[in-house]
């Protein structure tokens, strides 16, 4: 069988998800389980691997998938907490004061407190929070929509506390960065994941200060009373004010500590700014813009869900309390992720899990549970139970809480299960020597290292796209999103993929990752999964079609700016690994 033929049944397991998902509308729980199947009989009929191999590589996949789903309840957690003990309408309440311009709210809450729910939350909390909230300031859905969709792109990289980075890749590449670490090529895992964390950030500069300007642009051409790009673009000092707001704390935190906190950091320093700013008028265009009246608004602009722009907010405590919980999270990540501190190496040390030799295959391991360190334990459940305390809610609440949140837990269990586990049979299927398979590819000519089905994917697109990858990396990451709906799950369907291409080529492996991870956050904009989410909770049924084809645009924007920073890099030799 040709290197090319095994690239095409390597693939199919992701064509089959897309198909199902994108094509028939399946959800991502039963889709990726086909894709699963179509990975595992792969493997056994094409890579003739023993059946309880593909079943030791499965349950690695699924041990795996524990640790970011354990982060995935701690990250609901948090926010179904703070929503019934009143605090989230009480930050609700502090943004609706602030400006009474359209352009500078979406900018307030679409861009900033999205980049910071982002930090602290991600996996589709910022959506699903900023959007009803622009609602209920007066927004068409369909705007709120698209605002929110194509604003949440670069703070998703680091998602919630470095998730897409370190479990991401962590989970895709243990054993290749281990050998690095070895071999004194990086200091630890730690130093791999803040290396790559660096390189993003400088691939997201530029859109950091465009997206926000094209976006505003974008609204008022489409949905504004004259239809003008020009009235968006009148807010581009109030953009560039924003951006130079979060680009600072977002590039020091990445650059100094780590992976775990830029976007969070990035959106609460961020957001404290530009509010401040906001009140005081700086920056702020002198006409004050909206979207006109609701009777002149098109039929397509609107969603199911009535709602009255004059109910009002109303607090239930002081901001100080209803930010409180946050400002728990942001410090205790800090003081646990900074190397020179102790608690890091404790919380790294002590309550970890492993598993070895998994159904007695050898290097069939996975020691990545760590429960002190893992940010869905320490600090968003702990935050979670102490702020029971600090805002006296009442256990009826309580409950309420924590049965919402387990609620929502099955199908990204069952999804994040079949999405690794197909992962962990893609980069076994190079680990298993089997004779009569290698002899049958050196018959036909083919490298018997390209066993693993990334390997030949690798194979076949290096040859045909050659030096000039480093401009298409990234839509290989909104690929992964798209279809996964999650950054974190491309960077594990892709990474080993990405890592082989470059090592063909002879490019630099962590600029090209951290491509993957720049194009896995732009991805969000056309991540089928949080469009269908984001039109749930504004009543745009069957509207998710008409947001894709408005955020594709500003998606191929994205990936082209990623690409050109990306090709910039290697030319000039900013990484030689």
């Amino acid at each position: 069988m040709s290197t090319n033929l095994l690239a095409i049944v390597a693939l199919l397991p992701i064509l089959v998800a897309l198909v199902l998902m994108v094509g028939l509308r399946w959800g991502a729980a039963k889709a990726m389980i086909i894709a699963w199947l179509t990975c595992a009989l792969a493997a056994l009929f094409v890579w003739h691997l023993p059946l309880l191999y593909v079943t030791a590589l499965s349950l690695q996949g699924v041990i795996s998938a524990t640790s970011v789903l354990i982060i995935v309840f701690g990250a609901l957690l948090i926010l179904h907490t703070l929503q019934y003990s009143g605090a989230m309408e009480t930050i609700q309440y502090g943004m609706r004061s602030i400006s009474k311009d359209m352009r500078i709210q979406a900018i307030i809450i679409g861009y900033m407190f999205s980049a910071f729910i982002e930090g602290a939350s991600g996996f589709g909390t910022p959506a699903a929070l900023a959007a009803p909230l622009l609602l209920a300031l007066g927004f068409p859905p369909l705007a709120a929509a698209i605002l929110c969709i194509t604003l949440n792109s670069f703070p998703v990289t680091f998602g919630a506390v470095g998730t897409p980075i370190i479990t991401g890749f962590g989970a895709s590449l243990q054993a290749l960065i281990e050998r690095a670490v070895a071999q004194g090529i990086f200091q630890s895992d730690a130093h791999f994941f803040k290396v790559i964390g660096q390189i993003v950030t400088l691939m997201h500069i530029p859109m950091i200060f465009i997206l926000p300007i094209f976006t505003l642009g974008f609204i008022t051409r489409f949905f504004g009373p004259n239809r003008s790009w020009k009235e968006g673009f009148a807010a581009w000092k109030f953009c560039i004010f924003a951006a130079v707001a979060f680009i600072i704390p977002f590039l020091l935190i990445a650059w100094f500590v780590g992976p775990e906190i830029p976007s969070m950091a990035g959106g609460l320093i961020g957001l404290s700014i530009i509010m401040f700013g906001a009140r005081y008028g700086f920056c702020i265009p002198k006409e004050t813009w909206t979207f006109g009246e609701i009777s002149k608004w098109e039929k397509d602009w609107l969603g199911n869900i009535a709602f009255d722009t004059k109910k009002e907010l109303r607090p239930q405590m002081s901001q100080f309390m209803a930010w409180l919980p946050y400002v728990f999270i942001g410090v205790i990540l800090v003081l646990t992720r900074i190397d020179a501190l102790p608690l890091k190496d404790a919380f790294n040390r002590y309550g970890i899990i492993t598993f070895n030799n998994i159904l007695g295959y050898e290097g069939v391991n996975e020691n990545s549970i760590k429960l002190l360190y893992l940010p869905g334990t320490v600090p968003f459940m702990l935050i979670a139970i102490l702020t029971i305390f600090i805002h006296c809610m009442p256990l009826k609440k309580v409950a309420k809480a924590w049965i919402e949140t387990l609620s929502k837990m099955k199908t990204a269990t069952i999804s994040l299960c079949a999405s690794v586990a197909l992962v962990k049979i893609f980069q076994g299927s190079g680990n298993f020597t089997n004779p009569d398979l290698i002899a049958q590819l050196a018959s036909d000519g083919v490298d018997p290292r390209i066993l693993s089905m990334p390997r030949a994917m690798a194979e076949a697109i290096a040859g045909i796209m050659g030096p000039i990858w480093p401009m298409f990396a990234s839509y290989v990451g909104g690929l992964g999103a798209f279809i996964t709906g999650s950054n974190t799950v491309s960077n594990i369907l892709f990474a080993q993929f990405q890592w082989d291409v470059a090592e063909l080529q002879n490019l630099s492996k962590i600029v090209i990752l951290a491509a993957q991870g720049a194009g896995g956050a732009m991805g969000h904009m056309i991540c089928i999964h949080n469009i269908v989410a984001v039109c749930a909770v504004l009543g745009l049924s069957n509207r998710e079609g008409d947001i894709l084809k408005k955020t594709f645009w500003p998606f191929l924007l994205y990936g082209l700016s990623v690409g050109i920073v990306a090709y910039v890099l290697i030319t000039i030799g900013y990484s030689t690994f």
